[in-house]
């Protein structure tokens, strides 16, 4: 009830601290924001705070614009020019000079791509998540064969209907059914980890193998890809790719975050010491709650530390 209250005062008294400060300083909240609070996901967040309560009409304009061409995957072809005009309306809405202020157009201009690049990532991210595996489809039946021969590459598939699956941790004879929740995401992030981390991916891959802690790799794999998708989705990730990115995240940062999610879920697996798979859930709970916790400060940058020599 306190926090509410304080929430109500703080909205309704925001103007009135605003105008005071930039009577005193001479700058507006989003320049203070911008000389004052150090590059990273502390200077974006904060900057899209400032904006996502502006109150000014033309600024709530071009949060609208900006929410339209990252979500109709615009940033990149027209990533300068849009930017450009973020900038351009900003500093003429607060009556910014360009010319005295340039340092001020490079800082916001960079928050802008970080905050609607981030966007344009979640909206890519769910066009996958929502693309159904198709057995009907050669690509995607040439992608789930790749999985097999990044992750088994000594060892012939017999058939495509193989009890083989089981072996890299698919429930049953046929692993498509496994990707209903996720769709097409959960087979690219398990692609991209065996493909680009080979000896991490099989080095986990020999975890779930394990004969008292082991797991069914590929579902938990997938169960990883959720993870990270409600992370990215809820803006809990945000924390990292602001720091982890100066420009515009691509589709390749979400695959590398998910890898690490993926890689520290299996060590943290084997030191729980967990009695039976069946207790997967809290485990995996009390993983998220961890990186959750981390995530909360606004340093933190998940960074990929594969030591895998003791395989």
């Amino acid at each position: 009830m306190l926090q509410l209250a304080w929430s109500f005062l703080y909205w309704y008294l925001r103007p009135l601290i605003k105008w005071f400060l930039r009577r005193t300083t001479k700058l507006c909240e989003l320049q203070r924001i911008c000389y004052g609070v150090p590059s990273g996901a502390q200077r974006t967040l904060e900057v899209e705070f400032s904006l996502e309560n502006s109150r000014c009409a033309e600024i709530k304009r071009l949060i609208s614009d900006l929410n339209q061409a990252s979500e109709s995957n615009k940033l990149d072809a027209n990533g300068r020019s849009i930017i450009h005009y973020a900038v351009y309306t900003v500093c003429r809405v607060k009556c910014i000079d360009l010319h005295i202020h340039s340092q001020f157009t490079k800082s916001f201009g960079a928050c802008v791509q970080q905050i609607w690049g981030y966007r344009q990532l979640l909206q890519e991210v769910e066009n996958l998540r929502k693309t159904s595996y198709d057995s009907t489809n050669p690509n995607h039946e040439e992608k789930l064969l790749l999985l097999w021969s990044l992750l088994k590459p000594d060892e012939q598939l017999e058939a495509r209907i193989s009890k083989q699956w089981q072996e890299i941790g698919f429930q049953g004879d046929d692993p498509t059914t496994d990707f209903r929740g996720m769709g097409l995401l959960g087979l690219e992030n398990l692609i991209f980890f065996a493909r680009e981390y080979p000896k991490a991916a099989r080095h986990v891959l020999s975890h779930s193998r394990h004969p008292n802690y082991g797991f069914v790799y590929a579902i938990v794999g997938i169960n990883i890809t959720s993870m990270a998708y409600y992370l990215l989705r809820n803006g809990t990730a945000k924390t990292h790719v602001y720091n982890a990115c100066n420009g515009i995240p691509s589709l390749k940062l979400f695959h590398i975050m998910y890898s690490y999610l993926f890689f520290e879920f299996d060590k943290f697996w084997i030191n729980e010491k967990p009695k039976n798979v069946m207790q997967f859930s809290i485990v995996r709970e009390k993983y998220e709650k961890g990186l959750k916790d981390s995530l909360a400060d606004p340093k933190t940058i998940l960074r990929l530390n594969f030591h895998v020599d003791e395989i």
